[in-house]
């Protein structure tokens, strides 16, 4: 592998076969292969990830709504 680079807050990576990958916080590859580490820079610098459900952890600590009295 190449060295990481950071753009838009994704890491830029370059994985075993020589294809760049765009990377998230959580180490997920959510862009790729791209075929050069300049595009995949491009690429970062523009990319909107939507946020994924959220974790178990999240969810049992958000606050709930109160239940109905039948």
């Amino acid at each position: 592998m190449s060295a990481t680079r950071n753009a838009n807050g994704y890491s830029v990576s370059q994985d075993k076969d020589g294809q760049w990958w765009i990377i998230n916080y959580h180490g997920e590859q959510v862009a790729g292969p791209l075929p050069s580490k300049a595009m995949a820079v491009e690429v970062a610098a523009v990319f909107q990830d939507d946020r994924s459900a959220p974790a178990a952890k999240e969810r049992e600590t958000a606050p709930r709504a109160p239940r109905r009295k039948k």
